[in-house]
């Protein structure tokens, strides 16, 4: 009865509801019925009596909210208002949803009744204005004013003091019985009248905008209601569209897209694609934009869009590309591309046809890639475990891998975009995919050998013996984020000839191109502290010196695969504490061992530190050295170790003319008697002469006799005339300073071993003794000579100042290594003499003197006249002498330095 303002018929229920049983609903209705016939204090004392009935505040709050919706029906307008803002204001718990409801309905029927309200706002909220913003829009655009209409709209919807969801309706559904409200068509209606009046202000882009809003947030019920609405907005979008386009849309969209406002530019392109009439080119911009927010299905929606409204043209084939390539389809990706490419040669328009120079084919990328590929892999070990399914991928598999990456397929949908083929980024992405760990390790018993691992998964097998080894190892690489593990064991085919002899030759360089090396060391306990790894069986294997010079990176690991010393660092060569430890184990200064560099360079020390290791096979004593000196030798298991050994020092002697590595103490070798039988005979360190370069020059700061300059002028011009040493047919021709035995006796000895002391005289030098196992013919002046003897003194760079063959300038090259098919003989060409070019001119010869010459020439006759190591060489059958083995270094010196031009011949040998 009070929504029909019938107020007499509402009170005669109200009070007969009372009467029959007083509750909070009779009260509130005989409240509203009183307020209705202006009997306001009557009213108020009812709403007083209905506050006894309530339970909770929100009851409290809804009574005080009618009690002021009633005042305000009563024409109290005011007093309603300031009652509702009063309410919100001291109660900080009452429902302002509710407040807000009752205010924005209190301001329709304001407006409608009394404009002075419009003027009058200063006590009004500002978040209560939509319903005033709805009526003031109403009235604008009514007369004609739509863009300010359309302004009023646009701020009662972002005011969001009405909402769609049916939350406000069914919550507040005593307002609409009592009063007849009508809440949730007020939303429609602020966003409905949004949209007409933009449409008829002209600002077309806008209201589509608005209009796909309001069908974004409304549910399907609201959709319904307004279906009617909804159509004819449409039709008359699409009666704008047919008159201007959508250019006003797109020019934003455009304009958008060029601030880089990518969302602002994909909401006016969707726009414009929302009155179905939008053209191929919004769809490629819509999709340019989408990409740049990797939005890459819907971009690649669009760029279909694309093709399908112009199938011959190559943008929508383009854009299609990128959306699968930042999708990560590259296959489809590069199917996409070629199509593009194919488009772009078929254009009509030669401008367009000059667009395929700025990418290159497929083929193409693919062939630039194949090429870094082939490259990297032939320094990569020939086969690999793959850590991440555990099994053994040879050169073939490995290739295949990558190609079937995405690593691979995304490298190649990046290269054939670009004309320039960028090889550095490609060698970085190659590099990156096969980062490849190595193990070092001390073999033990029943370690996998390649068949029992081929054709398995590594993680299947049974952990027991060394497989658990492997396992762990293939576990940490995996876990530390590479791919690929090489462990020498399994990893070879040790039956394969040829690939053994690749493996051996090409080790040092798998070490020292790994990601990462991991030593394990199998006897060393979790928790050990300082020196154990000094003291590990690892750090006394032949093959491990180069496993730990070689790499960049290493990692030592203990038994249970915990790091060593808790040293969780990235690299164990930055712990000053962990490489301190393996110098003074290894005798292996710091420099080498966390930067080392392969060569010929200081070959004595090298050998000095392999003198003390032990290999299971003999011949990888040597075959153990080839990386660290740089050379690559034909593998031939089964030589025995002097051959080995033989070979090797015999190509150190032909690469570098260094011959300080005969300077040993032992036995000889059966492959010449110039070098030693053993690695062992390096264990001593090299003789070195006492004078030191200042002591020379200072020797020679006093005037000198001019027939002793004459001297040392000729023998520094003799000396530089010779070759350095060479072999040929396991003959070493060694250039020598040749001194005349003369006396060789037997002294008596209480021994009876194997070896006997001689006492050795030579003219021009003090008397030598030696001790030897070989049986010397004796002689003395008394009694001829049966076999001839000279004490040398070998030739060598450093008598005459000159730098070492690693120090010559870069375009004395080093010759090649030899291939495995030569014989060393074939390989080998001699060093020859670079002296001819500083030899010093003699006094009175060609003019003045030259000053350093003159004194290079002086401190030859210096060092001549010092203590050097000797050789005892014994003629043999023909021109051929052999080199009689000490158990220590022969020391000898010259008497007279003065006359030493008359004792000393200086000439070529040949040493069997």
């Amino acid at each position: 009865m009070a929504r029909k303002h019938d107020w007499d018929h509402a009170l005669q229920d109200a009070l007969q509801s009372i009467s029959l049983h007083p509750s909070l609903t009779g009260y509130i209705s005989k409240g509203i019925a009183l307020c209705g016939k202006n009997r306001l204090q009557d009213a108020i004392r009812a709403f007083e009596l209905a506050s006894v009935f309530t339970n909770s505040d929100s009851e409290t709050t809804l009574i005080l909210l009618i009690k002021a919706v009633a005042l305000f029906n009563a024409n109290q307008h005011e007093d309603a208002m300031l009652r509702v803002q009063e309410l919100v204001a001291v109660c900080p718990k009452a429902d302002t949803l509710a407040c807000r409801v009752v205010e924005v309905s209190f301001m329709c029927s304001v407006i409608s009744a009394e404009p002075r309200f419009v003027r009058n706002t200063e006590f009004l909220n500002s978040t209560y204005q939509a319903y005033l913003c709805v009526q003031l829009g109403t009235n604008a655009s009514d007369g004609g004013r739509h863009s300010e209409a359309a302004d009023y709209f646009t701020a009662a919807v972002k005011a969001n003091a009405f909402t769609s969801q049916s939350a406000v309706q069914f919550k507040y559904q005593d307002f609409t019985v009592l009063f007849g409200w009508d809440l949730k068509s007020l939303w429609e209606i602020a966003n409905q009248r949004k949209c007409d009046a933009l449409l008829r202000a002209g600002r077309l882009g806008e209201a589509v905008e608005s209009y796909r809003y309001m069908m974004d947030m409304s549910d399907e019920t609201v959709k319904a209601s307004c279906l009617e609405w909804s159509t004819a907005f449409m039709r008359k979008c699409n009666v704008l569209y047919a008159a201007n386009g959508v250019a006003e849309l797109a020019a934003s969209g455009n304009a958008a897209l060029e601030k880089k406002d990518y969302d602002r530019a994909i909401e006016l392109y969707s726009a414009a694609i929302e009155l179905d009439c939008a053209t191929d080119t919004v769809f490629a911009n819509r999709s340019k934009a989408r990409l740049m927010k990797m939005l890459w299905e819907d971009a690649l929606l669009d760029a279909e869009k694309v093709i399908e409204l112009k199938p011959s043209a190559y943008l929508g084939y383009q854009l299609k590309h990128e959306a699968l390539h930042g999708a990560q389809c590259y296959d489809e990706a590069i199917e996409a591309f070629q199509i593009m490419l194919l488009k772009l040669d078929e254009a009509p328009d030669p401008q367009l046809q000059k667009l395929h120079q700025h990418f290159i084919s497929p083929f193409e990328a693919e062939s630039a890639i194949q090429g870094v590929l082939h490259v990297h892999l032939d320094n990569a070990p020939l086969r690999l475990i793959n850590t991440s399914n555990g099994r053994l991928y040879d050169r073939a598999a490995q290739t295949h891998a990558f190609k079937t990456s995405a690593e691979y397929k995304e490298l190649l949908a990046f290269m054939i975009k670009n004309a320039d083929l960028q090889l550095e980024h490609i060698q970085d992405v190659v590099a990156m995919y096969f980062r490849w760990v190595m193990l070092s390790h001390r073999w033990g018993e029943k370690e996998p050998l390649l068949h029992d691992i081929q054709d398995k998964v590594v993680y299947e097998l049974d952990s027991v013996d060394s497989i658990a080894k492997l396992q762990s190892f293939c576990e940490v690489a995996r876990d530390a984020g590479f791919l690929w593990a090489w462990m020498d064991t399994c990893c070879i085919d040790q039956t394969n000839n040829v690939e053994l002899q690749k493996s051996v030759n090409s080790m040092f360089v798998w070490y020292h191109n790994s990601a990462l090396t991991i030593v394990y060391l199998s006897d060393v306990l979790p928790s050990s502290k300082s020196c154990t790894l000094a003291r590990s069986v690892w750090n006394k294997r032949g093959w491990t010196v180069q496993e730990f010079l070689a790499p960049k990176v290493i990692l030592f690991y203990c038994q249970d695969w915990t790091l060593y010393l808790d040293h969780h660092s990235t690299n164990h060569k930055e712990s000053m504490a962990i490489m301190q430890e393996l110098g003074d184990a290894t005798g292996i200064d710091l420099q080498s061992l966390i930067a080392f560099r392969p060569g010929m360079r200081n070959p004595r020390e090298k050998l000095q530190w392999a003198s003390t290791r032990i290999t299971t096979l003999q011949e990888d004593i040597a075959y153990s050295l080839f990386g660290i000196f740089g050379v690559q030798l034909p593998v031939m298991y089964g030589e025995n170790k002097r051959n080995a050994l033989g070979r090797l020092l015999q190509e150190i002697v032909a690469r570098s003319g260094d011959i300080s590595v005969l300077d040993w103490v032992g036995k000889p070798s059966e492959f010449n008697s110039c070098l030693p039988a053993d690695i062992t005979s390096y264990q001593a360190p090299p003789w070195l002469p006492s004078l030191s370069a200042d002591d020379v020059q200072t020797s020679i700061s006093s005037p000198q006799d001019a027939m002793v300059v004459e001297m040392a002028s000729g023998l520094f011009r003799e000396l530089g005339s010779l070759s350095a040493a060479r072999f040929a047919h396991c003959r070493l021709h060694l250039p020598c300073i040749i001194f005349h035995v003369t006396e060789v006796r037997e002294k008596p000895s209480q021994n009876k071993g194997a070896n006997s002391t001689y006492h050795i005289k030579a003219k021009g030098l003090h008397d030598v003794s030696i001790t030897t196992e070989d049986r010397l013919t004796q002689f003395w002046p008394g009694r001829p000579a049966l076999q001839t003897f000279y004490l040398v003194r070998p030739w060598n760079r450093d008598l005459l100042e000159l730098p070492d063959f690693e120090e010559l300038p870069a375009h004395a090259e080093h010759p090649p290594s030899p291939d495995a098919s030569q014989s060393m003989e074939e390989y080998w060409t001699p060093p020859g003499s670079p002296l001819h070019d500083i030899l010093p001119v003699p006094p009175g010869e060609q003019g003045a003197v030259d000053s350093e010459a003159y004194s290079q020439a002086l401190r030859l006759i210096v060092r001549l006249g010092q203590p050097f190591s000797a050789f005892l060489l014994a003629q043999q059958r023909g021109a051929e002498y052999k080199r009689i083995a000490s158990d220590h270094v022969i020391v000898a010196q010259v008497k007279d330095i003065v006359s030493i031009r008359d004792i000393i011949d200086i000439r070529t040998l040949e040493i069997l």
